[in-house]
């Protein structure tokens, strides 16, 4: 009896305390979608981003042509020529991979790139979101964007539209 007592003086608790929680849910996505300096942004990281990829594509290209030449060639080249051909080919794959860490690796230039031109668009989105947390006294502003763990949101906590309205978009 006195454990059944504690458990239903636990969930009441618990159940006070839920109710007590003020929280909202927001789509980061969906807010950015509707920012034309962030469309703007992305358009031009994902020219950037062809453009470099399109130079990385010719020289491997070009890699692969040497190759092929080298293996249909090879039988007729003398041990030190064949070993000449293959420092070539063994120096101009590392270029490549090394360009392509340059461009496209962890802290390369796309990732520079997209910090220069879309952190200070999230910024500006982040302070708005934390002013209307603070101003509407939410215990919690939940991101449902990308890969956040929520089976349901009720559409009437969803947040974004005033988050758009904040930041004098429509």
């Amino acid at each position: 009896m006195k454990k059944i007592f504690l458990l239903s003086l636990l969930v009441s608790a618990f159940a006070f305390t839920v109710q007590a929680q003020r929280y909202a849910v927001i789509d980061t996505k969906y807010i950015l979608s509707k920012i034309p300096e962030y469309r703007e942004a992305d358009k031009k990281l994902q020219l950037i981003g062809e453009q470099w990829q399109k130079e990385i594509d010719d020289k491997q290209g070009i890699l692969d042509k040497m190759y092929k030449n080298f293996e249909a060639e090879q039988f007729m080249l003398s041990e030190e020529l064949k070993k000449k051909r293959e420092d070539e080919l063994f120096v101009r794959e590392k270029e490549l991979r090394e360009l392509q860490k340059k461009r496209f690796g962890y802290e390369g230039d796309l990732f520079k790139e997209r910090q220069r031109l879309v952190k200070p668009i999230q910024d500006k989105l982040y302070n708005v979101i934390q002013k209307l947390a603070v101003a509407k006294s939410y215990d919690f502003v939940l991101d449902k964007s990308e890969g956040i763990t929520i089976i349901f949101a009720d559409p009437k906590l969803d947040k974004s539209e005033e988050v758009l309205k904040e930041l004098g978009i429509k």
